[in-house]
């Protein structure tokens, strides 16, 4: 069964959408999902910032 994740912190920059959660060890961290249809890219980050950076650099393949 998957477990059920609250996200905190939700921030967008471009198509890219910025948040804040705790893993299933009780870790905090970042995950940066592109939200265009299509592009499925994604990517869980340890602090904000690296997530912040990888939102702002990401290109969208789908056009």
């Amino acid at each position: 069964m998957p477990a059920w994740i609250s996200f905190r912190s939700l921030m967008k920059i471009g198509p890219v959408q910025i948040g804040t959660y705790r893993d299933r060890r009780g870790r905090t961290k970042d995950a940066a999902v592109c939200t265009t249809d299509g592009c499925g890219w994604s990517s869980d980050y340890s602090s904000s910032t690296a997530a912040q950076l990888a939102a702002r650099t990401h290109r969208c393949r789908v056009s």
